[in-house]
């Protein structure tokens, strides 16, 4: 049976959360087979229109990711797979350094280490993880309606040759929670690498590749029963 009890801080591996904003950068990465390359000539506008647009037939995506959280000269270094499908869902299986779990069914938050046999429960509204941005992946996408300002920004990663780089700036009421989103996308507007520059000077670094359109989600992959003995932890 497992073992329930309440503490104030969730278990986490992660710092502070990315504002709920930051996941619509993460809808680029979904292309449809007739996209427009974007040309030099094209507009900051003219392009975030057509990776806006990019994503609508895609109702699933998995991906292989490295998560890099750097502040100071100790970053930080996880990965392993994703898989997102409409309506909040996600899983997000970390096989390194340790193994992880973490789960969303579009209510219900579930974060499980096996070596620390505790599985946390939150509801996804109270959520403050700072995977939650990811929530509203496949759904409508709209930068400028949540960003102060989006530009083009060719130069600030180093990208690889035929992709463009987006710079996204928080509206006032997120200035203190992150200064920037980089988003890098190739030609066909899959999104190869996110990064979030934070006021402290810390930054997270999402890569993606091996990105996988429309593979099978069923609704169990987003459903976790913990071994018995765990103990199961609800914040407040």
């Amino acid at each position: 049976m497992a073992i329930l009890r309440t503490r104030k801080t969730a278990v986490t591996s992660a710092p502070a959360s990315v504002p709920s904003l930051l996941l619509l950068a993460w809808v680029a990465s979904f292309p449809t087979a007739l996209l427009a390359q974007a040309s030099a000539t094209l507009s900051a506008d003219e392009y975030v229109q057509q990776f806006e647009s990019s994503y609508h037939d895609v109702r699933s995506l998995r991906a292989d990711f490295t998560q890099t959280y750097t502040q100071g000269a100790n970053p930080r270094i996880e990965s392993g797979s994703v898989i997102f499908a409409r309506g909040g869902m996600m899983r997000w299986d970390y096989q390194k350094p340790m193994q992880k779990l973490f789960l969303s069914d579009g209510k219900e938050v579930q974060f499980y280490v096996p070596e620390e046999h505790q599985l946390t429960r939150t509801p996804m509204k109270s959520s403050d993880d700072y995977r939650i941005p990811f929530e509203l992946l496949l759904t409508r996408l709209d930068l400028r309606r949540v960003f102060a300002r989006v530009e083009l920004a060719d130069g600030v990663l180093e990208q690889d040759p035929g992709d463009h780089v987006l710079r996204a700036y928080p509206k006032k009421e997120y200035v203190g929670v992150y200064s920037d989103v980089l988003i890098e996308l190739n030609p066909q507007f899959d999104m190869r690498r996110l990064v979030v520059d934070y006021p402290d000077h810390g930054r997270m670094d999402f890569r993606f590749n091996r990105i996988e359109r429309n593979p099978p989600a069923p609704r169990s992959l987003f459903e976790f029963q913990p071994p018995a003995g765990t103990e199961i932890i609800y914040p407040p």
